[in-house]
């Protein structure tokens, strides 16, 4: 009997060792499964926050070009209408040289020509203005016509300086300023 007993006791005691080890396995097993489910959470959750910010950034990427393009709209608007109102000021500086004003005007700018360069100078202008450039400055007009909307340009008789008193010349210097009053 002795060795039924031993052969119970090892039967007993494999048993009680399967048990155990199928215990631990399940214990094991269930701790690879949370494990696994608490990293699948992590790695769906850093997706999630990846997705979102790289959302939000392209949302701020996408409002920003939309604003840069208004913008630049609403610049190439203000330039057409500063450019057309610009073509106007031409347009009533071409009248001022049709009006009985404008060889009293061509004096004054031969004067202050004269008060800068000195005597000695060259005066040129439009074609329609030589009768009068011709009276204001004698001889020292050069016939030569310019294309120019109205007004003159002297230099000195050796060429060393130059005033452009033309109407283009006087509207490019104070270009900034007539934008400003045109964009008010």
């Amino acid at each position: 009997m002795s060795l039924d007993r031993l052969i119970d006791e090892i039967r007993v005691r494999a048993e009680r060792e399967l048990e155990e080890e199928r215990s631990r396995a399940s214990s094991e097993e269930s701790a690879i499964g949370k494990a696994r489910d608490e990293k699948v959470a992590q790695l769906r959750a850093d997706g999630k926050r990846t997705a979102e910010i790289d959302a939000a950034r392209e949302r701020a990427l996408k409002v920003a070009a939309a604003k840069f393009q208004a913008r630049k709209r609403v610049y190439e608007a203000q330039e057409v209408k500063t450019a057309e109102m610009l073509g106007q000021v031409r347009g009533l500086l071409a009248d001022v040289t049709t009006s009985a004003e404008y060889p009293q005007i061509l004096r004054k700018m031969f004067a202050v020509a004269t008060d800068r360069l000195g005597k000695q100078l060259k005066v040129s202008g439009r074609a329609e203005d030589a009768s009068v450039l011709r009276s204001v400055a004698g001889k020292s007009f050069d016939d030569t016509p310019l294309r120019i909307v109205g007004g003159l340009v002297a230099e000195t008789s050796d060429g060393s300086r130059r005033l452009n008193l033309s109407f283009d010349e006087l509207l490019r210097l104070r270009e900034d300023e007539v934008r400003t009053i045109l964009a008010a």
